[in-house]
C-alpha cells in the first residue's frame, strides 16, 4: 500500500486508497518525534498512506535542495526526515522529476500572484500536511495562507517546522483548515477568508482519489474564489481518465468538469514545465495532470454584496417614490 500510494501522489503509479475530502479520515495511532525532530514511525505509521505519501514527498524536496543547482530550495524538508530513510537512487531519482518541476512550477505561480495582487493577498494550499510553502517562499506584507490537509499531519509537521526555526515572513499569517472538517467552505470563512477578495488556490498532495472527491472541491473553490482568480495544481489522472493514456479524452473530461463548475481550465504539459525551467524529461504517459484555471463566474460572497446593495437601493427608490406621493 505504502508504495502505491506515495507513488500515486508523486505521480509515476496508480491504485491508491480512496479519500474524500469533507469525510472524517480514521488515523490508527500518532506519530512520536526524534529528539533532532524527523518523525519516528511507530508500527502503525507504516500503514498511514498520507503519512508515508507525505514523507516520501518531503525527501524528494531534500534532495533537490542539496543538488549542486536545485530547482528550489526547501531548508525545512530535512525535519520531517528519519536518519534511517532510504532515499531514491539515482534512476528512482529521474522519474520523480516531474514532481520536482511541478513543485517548482506552482511555487513561481504563486509567488508571481502575490507581488501583482495589492492590499491583502489570499492563497489557499490543499496539501499533504508537510508542505513547506508558508515557510520557504518570499510572501510578501499582509499575505494570509490558508492550508487544507490532514490535521494530525499539519499539526505535528508544524511542531517540528517551528522546532528547527521555521518563522512565516513579516505580517503574513497562516490558518490551518483540517481536511476533516464537516464543511471546508465555512471553516475557510470563519477562519478569515474573504469571498469578496482575490485569491489563489493550489493543490499538490492532498489525497483526492476519485472524481466525486474533486468535484467537491471544486464547489468549493467556486464558492469562494472571486471571478477571475486561478485554481491551479496536480492531481492524479486516474481521477480524470476514461481510457489509460488517451490524452484527448483525459482534456475533454477535465474541460467538462471544470466549466460545469465555472472554471475554464488548461492543460499543461511536463514537457513543455521541463524545458521552461532547462529540464528534459522522458515522453510517455504520466500519472498526474498539471492544470492552471480560471474563475468565470463570481463568488458567493459577492452575489451576497451585490444582492444586498440591489436591495438597498430598490428600498431607496421605494422610498423616493413615496416621499414624492
Amino acid at each position: 500500500m505504502y508504495g502505491m500510494y506515495c507513488s500515486t501522489i508523486l505521480g509515476f503509479s496508480h491504485n491508491p486508497a480512496t479519500v474524500f475530502f469533507n469525510k472524517s479520515i480514521p488515523y490508527a495511532s500518532k506519530t512520536s518525534t526524534t529528539k533532532n525532530g524527523s518523525f519516528r514511525a511507530k508500527p502503525n505509521d507504516e500503514n498511514d498512506p498520507l503519512l508515508q505519501a507525505a514523507i516520501n514527498a518531503a525527501s524528494l524536496r531534500l534532495q533537490e535542495t542539496l543538488q549542486p543547482e536545485p530547482l528550489f530550495h526547501d531548508p525545512y524538508a530535512g525535519c520531517f526526515i528519519s536518519p534511517q530513510f532510504r532515499f531514491d537512487d539515482k534512476k528512482q531519482r529521474s522519474s520523480s522529476l516531474h514532481y520536482l518541476l511541478t513543485t517548482k512550477f506552482i511555487d513561481d505561480k504563486l509567488v508571481g500572484f502575490v507581488n501583482q495582487t495589492d492590499g491583502l493577498k489570499q492563497v489557499v494550499l490543499l496539501t499533504d500536511g508537510m508542505d513547506t510553502r508558508p515557510y520557504r517562499l518570499r510572501w510578501p506584507t499582509l499575505t494570509r495562507i490558508f492550508d487544507i490537509s490532514p490535521d494530525r499531519i499539519f499539526k505535528e509537521a508544524t511542531e517540528k517546522l517551528q522546532g528547527n526555526g521555521a518563522k512565516l515572513p513579516k505580517g503574513c499569517l497562516l490558518r490551518h483548515i483540517p481536511l476533516e472538517s464537516s464543511n471546508i467552505q465555512q471553516t475557510l470563512s470563519a477562519d478569515g477568508f474573504n469571498g469578496n477578495r482575490s485569491s489563489i488556490w493550489a493543490i499538490q498532495g492532498l489525497p483526492v482519489m476519485t472524481l466525486s472527491s474533486f468535484e467537491e472541491i471544486l464547489i468549493t473553490v467556486s464558492g469562494l474564489a472571486t471571478k477571475g482568480c486561478s485554481f491551479l495544481g496536480v492531481l492524479p489522472a486516474q481521477v480524470v481518465e476514461t481510457n489509460i493514456g488517451d490524452e484527448s479524452s483525459i482534456r475533454e473530461r477535465m474541460e467538462k468538469l471544470f466549466l460545469s463548475n465555472g472554471f475554464r481550465v488548461e492543460m499543461i504539459k511536463h514537457e513543455d514545465v521541463a524545458k521552461s525551467f532547462g529540464k528534459l524529461v522522458a515522453p510517455g504517459n504520466y500519472k498526474t495532470v498539471l492544470f492552471v484555471a480560471e474563475q468565470l463566474r463570481f463568488s458567493d460572497d459577492q452575489m451576497e454584496t451585490w444582492r444586498s446593495e440591489f436591495q438597498r437601493l430598490d428600498e431607496e427608490g421605494d422610498e423616493e417614490g413615496f416621499e414624492e406621493l
